[in-house]
């Protein structure tokens, strides 16, 4: 009898009726995708290029907005509710919760923006500047820090308010957008087709971008081993990387989210904190500090103006920084839902207040931070004539510039070892706080009791690493990677309708007065 409870209980480990619709739609799309690539892109950014001539200025009111309401929630009467019993505190400290979301929100993604963003702007750059003078270059590390502001981080964190809500507050035993919804569209549609169809374009949109970060994050790391090893860079290298980086995921998924990701974001936190204080010892210190603190001043003198930048009037003609900003927030998009499903899991005891503030400030100072040091570096190597940087990412391969960049440093061994290491680390805790959500929102048991298992957690990390391996080998990553961006689209509806749902949420239930912490 209890063996086939156990039977049961095993095939209702996963909702496959959410599950299984996702996976096979994102294998139906890759395949048309790997036989014809070429053919593939050009139509999608054709597509995409035509969104951008005609919604350009919704995508940036979209993330404007957000920014808006973010605060909005943040200091009325709604940012005071507590995502849990008001009693209990929170379910890390301060520093443990910032640094699990800076390493959800920033990845090792910014250690290639940070790097080497400022280039692209630098040879493409606005409002008729000319491309490589040093007005240009300014525009480029202040554009890089923009890429990584308030904008952005808003988009990643405001449906978290009402899946943590849903999940800490009202006890649901599912973590869905459907859930997150009902009290908009009521029980028939939550629990029928409707709430089906909700649940299966998130799951597409994670999984589309999961594969496209893995296939762009392993780059990052073989570069840069090669530079090391003094090895070509090929397809084996980069199965051996994506190997090691799985089996590291997966001791961090076995050990858990308390030994697991926090553990190996905090470490990572005080690992970068170290190569940035050697990279300013052994570097251009006192170069990057004045850089630094010109491009803060020069991204505050004009950041409304990147905020509401269409070009419209085609000042100094096409630059890089229209169709990326547009490209950036609509991939933010699709990745919206994972961060805030994932923030409103680990976010126990904070107050609404509290997720949104520490998720917008956190990541946007480390990230300023983080660019500041890595497009300082970048910048001089090219001021002194050590690296063609320019040059390297007018002929678009701008990941090699990174190790170039690196290796004209003093003890340029233990500092590609360093960044190694740490974009191994942020990869893994992406992996790990992707499949840990995809697993919480996939899972039948009650994820407002439990974690979500530790082998699904694994099945969840193959299914993406086998299918990112299989387009990085035989190709339609690049093109899957515009779909990515295009599936941010209904993403951004369902945004809207959560933050609808928190604030009903709230309304119904006065949480405002039953769900907040004692005035001492």
């Amino acid at each position: 009898m209890s063996t086939k409870r156990k039977g049961r209980q095993q095939k209702k480990l996963i909702d496959y009726q959410i599950f299984l619709p996702a996976l096979f739609i994102i294998i139906a799309i890759s395949i048309p995708l790997s036989l014809y690539e070429d053919e593939s892109l050009k139509i999608l950014n054709t597509i995409f290029n035509k969104l951008v001539d005609v919604f350009s200025w919704g995508y940036l009111w979209y993330a404007i907005i957000l920014v808006g309401v973010a605060f909005y929630l943040s200091f009325s009467k709604y940012g005071k509710v507590v995502l849990g019993n008001p009693a209990d505190k929170p379910r890390f400290t301060l520093f443990e919760y910032a640094s699990i979301l800076i390493a959800m929100g920033l990845g090792s993604t910014i250690m290639r923006t940070g790097m080497t963003e400022w280039a692209n702007v630098a040879v493409n750059p606005p409002f008729g500047v000319a491309p490589q003078s040093a007005e240009a270059i300014l525009w480029g590390n202040s554009y890089s820090m923009f890429l990584w502001s308030f904008q952005t981080f808003a988009i990643f964190v405001m449906a978290a308010p009402a899946m943590g809500y849903i999940l800490h507050v009202r006890k649901s035993p599912v973590m869905r957008i459907s859930e997150a919804c009902r009290v908009i569209f009521g029980d028939q549609f939550t629990d029928g087709v409707g709430g089906k169809i909700l649940d299966v374009i998130f799951l597409i949109s994670i999984l589309a971008g999961a594969a496209v970060t893995l296939g762009l994050g392993a780059p990052i790391v073989t570069y840069n081993l090669a530079e090391l090893l003094n090895i070509e860079i090929n397809f084996t290298l980069t199965f051996i990387v994506t190997v090691v980086w799985v089996l590291l995921f997966s001791v961090s998924a076995y050990l858990g989210i308390e030994r697991g990701i926090k553990k190996l974001s905090t470490f990572n936190m005080y690992l970068a904190g170290a190569f940035a204080l050697i990279i300013m010892l052994i570097g251009p210190g006192v170069f990057i500090l004045n850089y630094f603190t010109d491009s803060v001043g020069f991204l505050v003198s004009n950041y409304v103006d990147m905020s509401f930048h269409t070009n419209a009037l085609s000042i100094g003609g096409t630059s890089h920084i229209e169709s990326q900003t547009i490209f950036w927030f609509a991939y933010n998009a699709t990745w919206a839902m994972l961060h805030s499903v994932f923030a409103a899991k680990i976010s126990y005891g904070r107050t609404i207040k509290e997720m949104i503030l520490t998720y917008l400030m956190a990541p946007t100072f480390i990230s300023w931070v983080a660019t500041g040091v890595l497009g300082g570096l970048g910048v001089n190597s090219y001021l002194s004539g050590d690296v063609s940087v320019l040059d390297t990412v007018a002929n678009n391969d701008a990941m090699q510039a990174i190790p170039d960049i690196l290796s004209s440093l003093p003890f340029s061994t233990i500092v590609l070892i360093m960044f190694i290491t740490i974009a191994m680390i942020f990869l893994t805790t992406t992996l790990d706080s992707t499949t840990y959500t995809i697993a919480s929102y996939t899972s039948t048991e009650n994820m407002s009791k439990v974690e979500p298992s530790k082998y699904l957690r694994i099945i969840v990390a193959a299914v993406i690493t086998v299918l990112a391996l299989i387009l990085m080998r035989i190709g339609g990553l690049p093109p899957l990677e515009v779909v990515s961006g295009l599936l941010g689209i209904p993403i951004i509806v369902v945004q809207f309708l959560t933050i609808y749902a928190i604030k009903k949420m709230i309304d119904e239930d006065k949480a405002w007065k039953t769900n907040v912490r004692d005035e001492e």
